[in-house]
Order: structure tokens, then sequence, then C-alpha cells
């Protein structure tokens, strides 16, 4: 009977409620969650995922077994009697309405604000009916008060309604959607939600509203007619400062940057005008023609730019916000293959390069400091022909260390790791604790290979992503499994303490994870959609030793966790449904884990830990990028409270430079177990030019360039020159007028430019080839940021894909800023 209820309610509820019943990803810190009702695993894809050959381009010098300061022991007896002290920090909330969707936003650090907007949809032929419901908790979501009349019972968007102020600013929009207006009301809120007032918009908007990052008084979003407007005071009056905008994004010091069509539509990529103002929109100028697409990440400042030809598109990359462009160079690609940035920040640039076909496997290149001279780093390289499943992955919690997978010809997976930002990459090491799976082909050359995107979209047993913090030094939490390549097998929890050297299986089977109190605290949740739960699982010691706590009597069907972003909380939400005859309820339950740590840490509890080593008294151990780092780590059988105010404490030390401060420079690769750089056979011969500023240069070099941001001193220096050649050469493909304001100078370059025109119909592409920028194309398709299109609501563009470090967001949120591009 309860079976038969079930299916009769999933059924009026996917009628009613306009839901599709698929889990939407909650990641664990982020200011934002949702959940929905009755969330399942879809159906498994088969993959093939056998053994491959060994990777050639794998290096093996710098090898560290295990972090051998600390050991811990048997850190199982250091926590007991905990069940009371769990209970009565046990708080669960009940939502009773009918809603479909949940979603949470924590507004501000140590404030314990959290808001949940509840929304329930009813389509009725091309309409859609709905109702929402705010509910506020000033205390980490252990009791929630219900504040719908705050804003007058207006039904909130759900894609983008709740935007939080960046910082502490306590500020909150609302955006809600009035039937019958020529426009949309916003609710402004300075004290963190607890009042708000209203103000009608004379647009729709079609993205979430932007908050300046370092001012949350201004405010910037598009409009559903792809207007641009702006306002200064939090919300109260807003200007139209342009027309036919397709893309906005805020720039360094309060500039805007934007893409817009001159005849009226965004349809027509490649023809768009790259503008920027600095002064709010009263002065605008533009800093490039013939654009497809643009990024901001960093200090740097991407642009996808149509060639000459019309078919062709290059990158250029701009340090100084848009006011010089340089051409990044990469070997030569086809015009069907893309370029997909990976990761940026100030020092470097990690940028996938497709090859012919569709063979989902491309190369990825490291840049120099400036973004342009690229260096290949890593091949077959997995990334789907889409351009949205890589399983590259920034490891936050160590300084240098990426992990992705790449893609045998026989179509086998394996995860590999680098800890020097690229410069070599390896195998990870097989748990201790762990059997090959069955499948594999040597049980004695097994390794450990992460699940990651492309398992989660191949719609495998996989609900959470890899996880790391910043202020969780060394620490990894991810799904996997043993062998000798990827296996669809079902995924185990495994942990790494010391940023991806050693590992150890957690946890059997896939879970949902958290990190709470800067490593100090891990928690758990099962993950079986099909079957209601009552457990979480916490570790005090990094993973090691795991104790379960039955949180409720009444067991919920769970669909997510949630706790405050930035992994100092002690507060962690269970987020779940339970039913009753008619229909589905919400239920939180919130667990305080301060009484169960009751002391402050304390000097004792703290051991030192020299990252990258095996051995902190081995003067000659440790160096990566250049110096050695030591860390203050919590001893693992230490059971106490970092504390909101933990820093993470670490001591830099400069080291001799070696080869292996150096990767291989433009044109260089490295073989298998070597620090020689040897030429690419296909550039032998070639001389290195490339254009840098409108000058050509031609690059002299012994095959060596030091790795961005490495600290290194003395010691090895290759020799390398950039030698000018005095002479001019076309840098980028920006509107001629746009570099000048003389008006001889621009009559001069019209007649310059429609002569190369002329020029290339009679020589065609070949020519051009030949003679722009020292022969090489450098790249030939682009896309825009997939987040950007959607926000802006453009459909049908590939991207220039830009995965910064796949971390979870902070508090200041920007949908339109999800840093991809293609």
């Amino acid at each position: 009977m309860r079976g038969m209820r079930h299916c009769v309610l999933l059924v009026l509820l996917h009628l009613a409620l306009g839901l599709a019943y698929q889990e939407r990803v909650s990641i664990v810190g982020n200011a934002h969650s949702t959940f929905v009702k009755n969330a399942k695993i879809g159906n498994v894809h088969s993959v093939k995922r056998r053994s491959a050959d060994e990777w050639p381009f794998f290096s093996r010098k710098h090898k560290v077994t295990k972090r051998s300061t600390d050991l811990g022991g048997d850190t199982c007896k250091a926590l007991q009697g905990y069940d009371d002290r769990l209970i009565n920090n046990t708080h669960m909330f009940t939502f009773n309405d009918l809603s479909g969707s949940v979603s949470l936003a924590w507004v501000g650090n140590d404030t314990g604000v959290v808001l949940a907007l509840t929304t329930f949809q009813v389509p009725f032929f091309m309409l859609r009916f709905g109702q929402s419901k705010l509910y506020r908790s000033e205390n980490y979501g252990k009791s929630f008060q219900d504040v719908t009349s705050l804003i007058n019972n207006t039904f909130i968007l759900t894609e983008f309604g709740i935007a939080i102020g960046p910082e502490n600013s306590g500020k909150v929009i609302l955006t809600g959607d009035v039937s019958g207006s020529r426009g949309s009301r916003i609710f402004l809120s300075t004290d963190s939600g607890n009042s708000f007032t209203h103000t009608d918009l004379p647009f729709h908007p079609l993205m979430q509203i932007m908050y300046n990052p370092k001012n949350s008084n201004l405010l910037m979003v598009l409009s559903i007619t792809n207007e641009l407007w702006l306002s200064q005071d939090f919300g109260a009056k807003w200007r139209k400062i342009h027309e036919t905008v397709c893309l906005a994004k805020w720039g360094r010091d309060n500039a805007i940057f934007f893409t817009s069509s001159f005849n009226g539509s965004c349809n027509d990529r490649g023809m768009l005008d790259m503008k920027k103002t600095t002064d709010y929109g009263k002065t605008i100028r533009t800093i490039a023609s013939k654009v497809f697409s643009f990024i901001l990440e960093g200090r740097f400042v991407f642009a996808s730019v149509m060639t000459g030809t019309g078919m062709l598109r290059m990158i250029h990359v701009s340090v100084d916000q848009g006011e010089s462009w340089n051409i990044a160079q990469l070997p030569p690609v086809g015009h069907e293959q893309f370029y997909s940035i990976l990761a940026a920040n100030d020092d470097m640039v990690f940028m996938h390069v497709d090859e012919p076909g569709d063979t989902n496997v491309g190369t990825i290149f490291v840049s120099d400091d400036r973004g342009t001279v690229y260096s290949k780093s890593l091949e077959r390289h997995l990334y789907t022909t889409t351009g949205i499943d890589t399983d590259f992955t920034v490891v936050t919690s160590l300084r240098g260390v990426y992990m992705t997978s790449v893609l045998a010809e026989d179509g086998s997976m394996q995860t590999v790791v680098t800890f020097d930002q690229g410069g070599e990459w390896e195998l990870l090491q097989k748990p201790g604790n762990s059997k090959c799976v069955p499948s594999a082909k040597d049980k004695e050359q097994c390794n450990l290979h992460i699940h990651a995107s492309y398992s989660t979209s191949m719609k495998l047993n996989v609900p959470m992503l890899p996880l790391t913090e910043p202020n969780a030094v060394g620490l990894i939490l991810a799904h996997g499994s043993v062998g000798d390549a990827i296996s669809v097998i079902t995924a185990d929890v495994y942990v790494s303490d010391d940023g991806g050297y050693s590992w150890l299986r957690a946890l059997q089977g896939p879970h949902h994870y958290a990190i709470l109190d800067s490593g100090g605290l891990l928690v758990a949740v099962e993950h079986n959609p099909s079957l209601p739960i009552s457990q979480i699982k916490f570790s005090t010691d990094e993973g090691q030793c795991w104790h379960t706590y039955n949180f409720t009597k009444e067991p919920i069907y769970f669909t997510g966790l949630a706790s405050e972003p930035g992994a100092r909380s002690m507060n962690v939400s269970i987020w779940g449904y339970r039913e009753s005859l008619i229909t589905q309820y919400w239920v939180s339950v919130t667990i305080d884990f301060n009484r169960l740590l009751t002391r402050n840490c304390d000097t004792k509890d703290y051991v030192e830990w020299l990252a990258h080593s095996d051995d902190i008294s081995d003067p000659t151990d440790g160096c990566m990028l250049g110096y050695k780092e030591r860390f203050l780590r919590l001893r693992k059988d230490s059971v106490c409270w970092n504390g909101r105010n933990y820093l993470v404490n670490k001591q830099p030390t400069p080291c001799t430079c070696t080869l292996d401060d150096f990767m291989c420079d433009f044109g260089y690769y490295r073989l298998e177990n070597s620090s020689e750089c040897l030429e690419q056979p296909d550039l032998k011969g070639h001389a290195l030019e490339f254009c840098l500023h409108g000058k050509k240069e031609q690059l002299q070099t012994r095959g060596y360039r030091k790795i961005p941001g490495d600290k290194c001193e003395g010691g090895v220096s290759p020799e390398r020159r950039e030698i000018d050649l005095s002479q001019k050469c076309i840098s980028n493909l920006l509107d001629p007028q746009l570099q000048t304001g003389h008006s001889s100078r621009s009559v001069l370059i019209v007649v310059a430019v429609v002569v190369i025109m002329l020029l290339s119909v009679l020589a065609g592409v070949l020519f051009i080839k030949k003679y722009v920028c020292g022969g090489r194309f450098l790249v030939h398709r682009y896309s825009v940021l997939q987040q950007h299109a959607e926000a802006n609501g453009i459909e049908g563009v590939d991207e220039l894909d830009i995965h910064a470090a796949q971390s979870p967001k902070t508090d200041y949120h920007d949908d339109s800023d999800e840093d991809l591009l293609e």
C-alpha cells in the first residue's frame, strides 16, 4: 500500500509541480545550495575503461610515499561517549508546505544567517503559476522563521532569485515575478534579510543581478531585451547604459566590460564590439572588434576574435585590462579543434587544446606569466567533444597540485596528478588498505583513479566531486576505484592528508561529504536515494577513523548536506523529506558539533609538517616550485576545536634552482623519467617567432623557462632570450581605428586593411597562414563562456571553457561569472 501511494504521489507531484525528478548536485560549502525532492540516480551508461599501456609522458622523479610527520596511531579511542553530547545539540525543523525544491543561501561569514527559499510551481498550458516561501534562520539552520510576509507573498524566481552581497555586507536581493507587470520587482535588504524594501524595475532581468565585488552598492544586470542596466545606490534607481549587450562583466577598479552588436542581434557572434567603461557608462570606449566572446580571470582578459578570413577565430590575451592585446602562442591546430582554459591565476594559465576529430582527448599546455607563450604539459587529456565534461580538478589545499584524467586509445581512463603546476604528471599511488578491482589485468600494478565531472555526466553513482578547502591543508576527499583504470564498479570514498601523494580508503560506497573546522572535522552521509537514512558519519582524524551517529528515530529521504562556506563552521545540516498521506514535506536536521569538541586547540595539539616531503629532517627534501613550505598541522589524535579564527601557519624557505624548477619552453617537450627538454619534431628548423605588442619577436631558447610562480634562487639558469626583430606585425585582429586617435593614421590604416583584405582574397588561407605573425595560426575555434551564454540567454554557442579551481563559490555570487571559456 505504501509503495502504491508513493508512486501515485510522484505522478501527482510531477504533474502539479512540474518537477524533473533529478538530483541537483549540492556542493557543500557553497553559499548557495539547491535540493529537489525524490532525487534518483539515472541509468548507468556503459563506459569502456580497460587498463592502459604505460603513459609515455609521465615523469616520476619526485616521489613521496606518505605523510610521515604524524602517523596518528590508533585515533579511534580518542573520542568516547559522544552520543549524549550530540543528541542535546541536534535540531530538527519541518517545513510544512508543498514546495518541490528549496534553495539555501548563507548571508555573510559567522553571522549564522541562512535564507531558505521554497518553490511550488504548477504548469498550465503555456503559463506557469507558482508560490514561494521565504524562511530565515539566525542560528546556522537550527530553526527557521517564515518571513514570507516581508516580501508581500511575492513569487521569487527560483533560477536566480537570491543574490547575496560580497563579504559581510549584509546585502540581499530577491528578484520577484509580478504578473501583468512591464518589469520585475526586487526586494532589497541591508540587514541580512531581517527587513526588506522593494523597488519596481523598468525591465525584466535576464540573469542574476551582479554586485561589484568591491562595492556592494554598485549593481549591474542584463534585461531580457539585452539592455545593460546599472545602479549606483543598491537598486534604488536604475540607469540604462547601453543597448544590445550580449555579455557583461565587472572588471578591476570598477571597470565594466561588455560586448555589443551594431545590428541589434547577439546571434551574429564574431561581429561583436568589445567595450569598456570606467565611469559607470558616462564614457564608453571600444577596445576590440570582431569579438566572439571574452572572459576575465585573475589579471588576464581573454577575447575570442575573428580572423581576417571571417571563418576562423583566434584568442587574444591582455594583462592590462584590455588596453593592449597579444595572441596566445600555441602549436598549430586544425580549424575543427577547440581550446579550453582549465584554470587561471595571476601567475599562469592551463589551456586544453583539442585533438582533430571526435577523439575526446587533447593536450594541456601551460602559459608563461603573461598568458602568451605556452608549453606542452600533458597529452591525451580527457575532454569530451561537447566541451563541457573534463575531470580537471584544482587541489586548493596544497599549492601547485592538479588532478585530471587521461584516455588511452582503447578507451580506458586513468587519473594523473601534478605537484608542480603541470611540470610533471604521474599516477596516483595505490592506497595501502585497498585491493585492486577484479577486472584489473595486473594486480601488482594498481593505482587509485578518481571519479570527477566525467563520471557524474555519465550518470555513475558518484554524488559528489572531489572536495578540497584552502584552510584544510593537504586534505582531499574524493570518490575513486583501485585498478589499472577507472572502474564502473561502485566507487568508494578516499582521503589524502598530504595533497594527493598518499591515499586511504575512508568509506565504502558513495557518500556525500563535507569539511568542517578547517579540516579538524569531516562528516559524511551515505548516498542511497531509494532508501531513507538516519545516520551521519564523522571523523576527527582526517578520515582514518569514522564514528556513526543516529540523528533521528524517523528516517528521512536524504537530498543533500549543507554547511556554511569556508569550512570553518561546526554546524552541518542534513536536508531531506518525509512522506505523509498526501504529500512530501521538507525536513532539515542541523547538528552542532561544537559540544563534541569540548576544548580549543593549543600549541601541543599541532605538529610541524613539511609539504612535498617524506622526511622533515632532510635538508634537500620538500623543495617544490622553488621553496619549501612548513605547516603546523593538527595532530590526528587531538580531539579539539581549531575555531573560526584559525589561520594556516606556513613558513616558506627558498631553494636553489634546479632543472625541476623549469618547464619545457615553447616548442619543446620532456621524455619520461627525464629532466631534459627536447625540441618538438614538427618545429625543428623553424624560427620561433611571434608577435608581442605589435613587434615581431624571436625566441632563442635552450628549451627551458622558469615555472610561473617558482621562487627558487641561484643555481641552474638555462639561457633564454626574446629578441626584438624591429619589424612590425599584426599582433591582434582588433579594429585598427581603435589603436589611434589621429585621423591621418586612421586613413592609412583603413587603406592597409583594405589592401590586406584584397591580398587575402587573392592569396587565400595558405598565404595568411604563412605570413601572419610568424606563419602560425594558433587558435582556430573558440567559444563563449557556457554559463555566461546561459545567463545571457544565448543558445547554441561554443564555449571557451575556464574551470577555475572547481572550488566552492564564495559569498559573492555572479551566476554569469562561472569561469568557463571554450
